[in-house]
């Protein structure tokens, strides 16, 4: 289901650098989503993003806050706004005088979806860990020992079998591969060291 945004510009640039505390941004997830799992889904998603910016990307505080933000906050409103998600969160945030790093990154995790490309590394990574971090937890909740011991080679083989977690896109997923500098295993890999123990 498409929701193209109709835009590519977001926030004003001069509220560069100004972000919410990670407990202002959970107490807005308490309100506006109600569903457990998915509220878990967004703070496994922001697991990895700041995990990634600090390692990978060598991040200072701030800007892996807003990795992190960004995560936390992508499907805020699809619970209680689905035929208008992603606009009902970026409106909320261009209210609060959010930087537009964050809400732009929002707005692209979709890009076939939203209409927006991810246009910068934070953009990309949120883009491949949305649905594949969704996929790895599916992958873990079928297992008795759950993360333990879960293996890069069996999520990709359920990764092949289409009936498995079907409302995954495996081409969203191999388009936002593609457009990073890193393989498929080792963002699955990334994905089950860094959100195995979020609850």
């Amino acid at each position: 289901m498409s929701h193209n945004l109709g835009r590519n510009s977001f926030g004003d640039p001069a509220n560069a650098g100004n972000l919410m505390t990670i407990e202002e941004a959970n107490t807005l997830l308490n309100e506006w989503v109600p569903n457990e799992k998915l509220r878990l889904h967004m703070k496994q998603v922001a697991a990895v993003m700041k995990a990634w910016a600090i390692e990978k990307e060598n991040a200072d505080e701030q800007t892996a806050l807003k990795w992190e933000l960004a995560g936390l906050l992508h499907d805020a409103d699809w619970e209680k706004y689905p035929d208008d998600h992603c606009l009902i969160i970026i409106e909320e945030l261009e209210k609060r005088n959010i930087d537009p790093d964050v809400i732009h990154c929002i707005a692209s995790h979709g890009p076939s979806y939203f209409g927006v490309e991810p246009n910068n590394k934070m953009d990309k990574m949120i883009y491949a860990f949305d649905e594949l971090s969704g996929f790895v937890h599916a992958a873990a909740l079928i297992r008795p020992t759950r993360y333990e011991g879960l293996e890069v080679k069996s999520v990709l083989k359920r990764l092949k079998s289409p009936a498995f977690a079907a409302q995954v896109s495996r081409e969203d997923i191999n388009d936002a591969i593609s457009r990073i500098n890193t393989s498929l295993e080792e963002i699955i890999q990334f994905i089950i060291d860094h959100q195995k123990d979020v609850n």
